[in-house]
């Protein structure tokens, strides 16, 4: 079985994609074969195409860490030809091919049912990065009571960070927004409050314990942006962490954690559990269920190029290489040289 997918080739020194005709294995036991509908364009599907060293196993490849589709073939008792289905992280566009190709085969444990009040399109606005926000705000509501006081979210024009904002405040919580980018008025369109500049959040070094003036935070960044918001976080508040744009360390005391009880909760959406992931697609389903529609552009896979050299060229490059100096680069080929994966959406 053929199908045609953006196939990204290293040839010397450079890497490029281009559609290509590829072939399909034989459907293995326990897996299923989906037709692709929608697929969402993340950071690491760019960095990836660009040749990225320890983001895809090897070349040539075919990227795309999420998908929604259709079932075209089962070997699983778990699903049937044309079920509509939703799949993203685990090995899907790390190391087996991913969704900018027409197929997909996977292992049907990665797979969820899409919701019945759920379209695939609405399913890909969230797509990896919409999981990733979910997963950040369900932890917090299953570990800490939100008082009337602030949520901050970090890196809020981000794909992570804009869907937290955009649900907390379907949520009915207030919301601060840290950005480093002049976008008021969008921030301020998705539901935050108060737009919090990112230099000046930073202005001053974080203190062991500072003032307590958010009941909640979701921290995109990671780096000196987590220190001071774990700092500034109320008693028994809690602070979802899912970044490393901004610093794979930082530093803290035990204050916050001996003197408030604050909760630090690590996310990994790529790997949990598939009743996890099956649960907050469910809650985007139903009662968490956003309009992103402004903020989501569908294009097809022959504008995937332009499209990653946009992301690429943005300043979110500039924050991760030029902003934090050797240090982070140091820090990622540490990280990569122990063979450890880096989160990025």
């Amino acid at each position: 079985m053929k199908y045609k997918g953006y196939l990204v080739e290293e040839k010397g020194d450079t890497f490029s994609g281009t559609i290509q005709e590829v072939e399909m294995p034989p459907i293995a036991d326990g897996n299923v074969i989906i037709k692709v509908n929608y697929s969402s364009l993340n950071y690491k599907d760019a960095l990836a195409s660009s040749g990225a060293k320890g983001v895809v196993s090897s070349y040539p490849f075919i990227p795309g860490i999420d998908v929604a589709g259709e079932i075209l073939e089962s070997a699983s008792n778990n699903f049937s030809e044309g079920d509509l289905v939703i799949a993203t992280g685990y090995k899907l566009g790390m190391s087996v091919f991913g969704g900018f190709g027409e197929l997909v085969q996977i292992p049907s444990n990665w797979v969820v049912p899409l919701p019945d009040n759920m379209s695939l399109l609405q399913s890909m606005s969230y797509g990896t990065a919409g999981l990733t926000a979910g997963a950040c705000v369900k932890k917090i509501l299953d570990s800490s009571k939100i008082i009337d006081m602030p949520v901050v979210v970090s890196g809020a024009t981000g794909g992570v960070g804009s869907v937290a904002v955009n649900l907390l405040n379907k949520l009915g919580y207030e919301v601060h927004a840290i950005t480093g980018k002049p976008t008021e008025e969008k921030l301020l369109n998705m539901g935050a409050s108060k737009i919090i500049d990112r230099t000046e959040f930073l202005g001053t070094p974080a203190k062991p314990l500072d003032r307590a003036i958010f009941s909640a935070g979701v921290d995109t960044v990671g780096g000196e942006t987590l220190s001071k918001m774990l700092s500034m976080i109320d008693a028994h508040g809690s602070v979802s962490c899912c970044g490393n744009v901004g610093g794979a360390k930082f530093t803290s005391s035990v204050f916050p954690f001996i003197l408030r009880g604050i909760n630090l909760i690590g996310i990994d959406s790529a790997e949990s559990e598939i009743e996890f992931k099956k649960s907050i697609w469910n809650l985007f389903a139903n009662e968490w269920s956003l309009d992103l529609s402004a903020f989501t552009k569908v294009i097809s896979l022959r504008d995937v190029n332009d499209e990653i050299s946009k992301i690429l060229s943005t300043d979110n490059q500039k924050i991760l290489f030029d902003n934090n100096s050797r240090r982070r680069l140091q820090e990622l080929l540490e990280l990569l040289n122990n063979g450890e994966k880096i989160p990025i959406y």
